[in-house]
């Protein structure tokens, strides 16, 4: 990696892009370059335009409603693990379904596990 290449990428998904904006500020970097494509049936794609390979990535995202937002997350990191990055670590300031972190009664899930096994699933490495 040259010299002047930081070993660290920060980037925000759709929703937290304010607060993206003001923790790299603070880190004194910038965001990477990244797009989502939207499809007419209401599907997206996002995607990476610059290399991440070997380097840590840092996405910024909440997973509040709708769940567009942490489908957006789960592919973002999908994307990073597909492009060789060497980690991978979310920033979530609102996580979704975090209420449900426990079996209270008979017949219920445990929303908050089931979507930290999905980031963890998708790549997540932090």
């Amino acid at each position: 990696m040259p010299e002047n290449t930081s070993p660290i990428k920060f980037f925000a998904c759709t929703e937290s892009l304010q607060l993206a904006e003001k923790i790299v500020k603070s880190y004194g970097s910038t965001l990477g370059k990244s797009t989502l494509l939207r499809f007419s049936d209401g599907e997206f794609q996002p995607s990476y335009e610059e290399t991440v390979r070997g380097r840590y990535v840092f996405i910024i995202q909440s997973t509040y409603p709708p769940s567009d937002n942490l489908f957006e997350l789960l592919l973002m990191i999908d994307a990073a693990k597909r492009a060789s990055a060497y980690k991978v670590i979310a920033v979530i300031p609102y996580f979704g379904f975090a209420r449900q972190d426990r079996k209270d009664k008979p017949r219920v899930s445990i929303g908050a596990k089931l979507v930290a096994d999905m980031l963890r699933t998708a790549g997540l490495t932090g």
